[in-house]
């Protein structure tokens, strides 16, 4: 990592740097202490050796302690104790409310969340509501910020959640999903929202400019937007309008959002998508560094894996989403609409081969999940394999199986090369977002996520620092802890340090890995050890402790 950077992180962090140091014990016992780690403190700097002593939610000490007491210990003998991972886009807002336990996330490591990035919890009314599943839908008792954080609490769930304000939310509850831009006073009411939003902790503004009915929303709307996230000292965050052949453009448009704004821009899951566009992420990243060396504080986040995973209806033309789920599916059911559909899916020369391109074609795409329990026999098929299965073209039997599932399969789409991904873990401003909600990890799981769900951080840690050595050790935790929790303000967490939120991760570092892969993903990790999450076990010796300490995350005021 250049020097000029990481003297700018820790200026950054408030000189978090711990600095190892013996001390008498303390009078009373602490509650907590972790003896003889090798501590690697998230700042990037070298590890060294040391205890941990915690008190309630808190850390109280780091040094060499040996005389010091406390009512729990544990042995961290050979095991790297760093802060705990904080995911920088996941999808737990409603799963943690179904199952605290967030079995998939502890298991990586994962103590902290932030969410919110196509939606958000808030705000609510009638156009949010409706796209949800029934299950979901009964959930949501609260109609603000507040009251979201009151369900969170009271389900305990064993991780920290944040989260943004989004686009798509905002112009919903205000527009429907209406393609057109928005009036004035729709405009000044989206503003109102956003406000109301950040007034009660929301990490800023959102966008995913690639569905709908956030792609309807112009680059000016968006910024007048991020605006108001500005003034609360939120930035902007985004999943681009293209991530393939428009990369490059797609990231010119988030810097111009940012300073248009005042505010900082954080990019959601860099990646260069498409075989065509393999070898993008180079002038990707010239584009952020140019920015960043004028001044713009850009950042971006990355999971893992060389295939993507959204829904298969993302295969569908963008104008077909307008009105909503109920509109997309009405036109899938008209044959003159599912004419149109299919004309652009194919193209001229009348094949099916479009569909998919980004990923070599419908061999490169393939069914994850399904929310009809009749429909499972397709999961794990490429779209290629469901046409024969079905004596279908591959349009139609796409087509079919949206209306069968009412449009919530999912998919997963190889189209990223290794190069690019290593390339953009390479950036010193780059953390890490798994893309994934918390799941179980049981007989009961039925259906075929991304394996990034349960594999990332481990993964990074085992294949790109212990075998590949793509980055160091320090600079891996760097980009899980304090990188993340600075780009979001989370002052308390992210670093190994006295009065620090004892937010904790234990792990092996020769043998921690990931064993979740795209045909058996329901499998955690090893090599984690221990979690802790404000103070308390969540994790010990590799199995869920059944503790729930997690909390709801604001960021403060300015």
């Amino acid at each position: 990592m250049p020097n000029s950077f990481r003297f700018a992180a820790l200026a950054l962090l408030g000189a978090c740097a711990t600095t190892p140091a013996s001390g008498p014990a303390p009078s009373a016992p602490y509650d907590l202490l972790i003896r003889g780690g090798r501590i690697v403190d998230g700042t990037g700097s070298p590890w060294y050796r040391g205890d941990v002593a915690i008190r309630g939610d808190r850390i109280v000490a780091v040094g060499l302690m040996p005389g010091a007491r406390a009512r729990d210990t544990i042995d961290a003998t050979g095991l790297v104790v760093a802060p705990g991972f904080i995911d920088m886009l996941g999808h737990s807002e409603y799963p943690l409310l179904r199952d605290p336990r967030a079995i998939s996330k502890i298991t990586q490591g994962i103590t902290s969340e932030i969410t919110g990035e196509v939606t958000s919890v808030v705000p609510v009314n009638q156009n949010t509501l409706r796209e949800l599943d029934a299950a979901t839908r009964a959930r949501v008792t609260w109609t603000d910020l507040d009251g979201y954080f009151a369900a969170l609490e009271s389900a305990r769930p064993a991780i920290n959640l944040g989260t943004f304000v989004t686009v798509g939310s905002v112009r919903r509850y205000v527009m429907g999903d209406a393609n057109r831009p928005a009036t004035p006073a729709e405009l000044e009411q989206m503003r109102g929202l956003v406000d109301g939003a950040m007034r009660q902790g929301a990490m800023g503004l959102s966008s995913g400019l690639i569905y709908a009915p956030a792609s309807y929303a112009s680059t000016e709307e968006v910024t007048e937007l991020a605006r108001v996230a500005a003034r609360h000292g939120g930035g902007y965050a985004t999943h681009m309008r293209s991530e393939g052949d428009r990369l490059v453009e797609a990231i010119e448009e988030a810097i111009r959002i940012g300073e248009g704004a005042g505010t900082w821009v954080q990019i959601h899951h860099l990646k260069a998508s498409g075989r065509a566009n393999w070898g993008k992420m180079r002038p990707a990243v010239a584009a952020i560094e140019a920015a960043r060396a004028r001044g713009v504080d850009v950042t971006a986040d990355q999971y893992p894996y060389v295939a993507s995973g959204t829904g298969l209806d993302a295969t569908i033309p963008n104008w077909a989403h307008a009105g909503g789920n109920d509109s997309l599916l009405a036109r899938l059911r008209d044959p003159a609409t599912r004419a149109r559909i299919r004309a652009e899916l194919t193209g001229a020369g009348g094949t099916d081969w479009q569909i998919g391109t980004s990923a070599g074609g419908p061999g490169g795409v393939m069914i994850a999940g399904v929310s009809v329990d009749s429909l499972r026999r397709y999961q794990g098929m490429r779209l290629n394999e469901l046409a024969a299965a079905r004596g279908q073209e591959v349009p139609e039997a796409v087509f079919d199986l949206l209306l069968a599932d009412n449009a919530n399969t999912s998919a997963i789409y190889f189209s990223m090369s290794e190069e690019d991904l290593e390339l953009g873990l390479r950036q010193p401003w780059v953390s890490i977002g798994i893309d994934a909600g918390a799941r179980a990890a049981d007989s009961t799981i039925t259906s075929r996520p991304h394996p990034r769900a349960y594999g990332s951080f481990p993964r990074i840690l085992c294949r790109y620092v212990r075998e590949r050595r793509v980055i160091t050790l320090e600079d891996a935790v760097r980009k899980f802890t304090a990188l993340p929790a600075a780009r979001v303000g989370l002052a308390d967490r992210g670093v190994v340090k006295a009065g620090m939120f004892a937010d904790l991760t234990l792990f092996d570092p020769a043998t921690v890995c990931d064993r979740a892969t795209f045909e058996n993903p329901v499998q955690t990790s090893v090599g984690i050890r221990h979690v802790l999450v404000n103070g308390t076990p969540v994790l010990r010796n590799g199995t869920p402790t059944g503790a729930r300490s997690g909390r709801g995350l604001r960021r403060a005021r300015p």
